[in-house]
């Protein structure tokens, strides 16, 4: 497992960097040695945050912790993505793909499917062309924080979603 650790707006201690290999350590015992963990620390005003993306075949294992102490988002963000390896192990790993990224034990060790990802609606609705800001305006029309709709410039299908601080963001596909 390899951890590569970056910064913006924050110098990458010793300290810093001995606890986040140390927390994320723990982790080796999932993945082969072969895995990037790839960890980004940032500091915006007062919010310490720790990214950590780990792409496995076919699938991106990802968690975003913020605190007021970048210690507290280390130990925060390592408990996170364990409660994601064990409650999506069944369905992260398929035994012919994405198993390559992981530890032959964790792999064979049986976890119960107790909270099955089930879709329980589907919503089926009429989509008229408009414009990305007309969407957002739609969405919080209805209440809503994301919203779904045919872009009129490029005439695919984009979502808007309500960001943090009364900002907007767009998805859009990629080919």
């Amino acid at each position: 497992m390899r951890i590569i650790i970056s910064g913006k707006n924050i110098e990458i201690t010793d300290g810093l960097r001995q606890a986040v290999e140390e927390k994320l350590s723990k982790l080796e015992r999932y993945f082969t040695p072969e895995t990037d963990i790839v960890v980004t620390l940032s500091v915006e005003k007062e919010r310490q945050k720790i990214e950590v993306t780990i792409p496995v075949k076919g699938n991106i294992i990802r968690s975003e912790q913020v605190s007021n102490d970048m210690y507290v988002s280390i130990d925060l963000v390592e408990e996170v993505i364990e409660r994601q390896l064990k409650k999506y192990k069944n369905k992260i790993i398929d035994k012919k793909q994405s198993a390559v990224n992981f530890q032959k034990e964790f792999i064979e060790k049986e976890i119960d499917d107790e909270e099955d990802v089930e879709i329980i609606r589907t919503k089926r609705f009429g989509m008229k062309p408009m414009y990305p800001e007309d969407a957002c305006v739609q969405m919080e029309l209805l209440g809503h924080n994301f919203f779904v709709f045919q872009n009129a410039e490029t005439e695919e299908v984009n979502v808007v979603y309500k960001r943090k601080g009364n900002t907007y963001g767009l998805i859009e596909p990629e080919f």
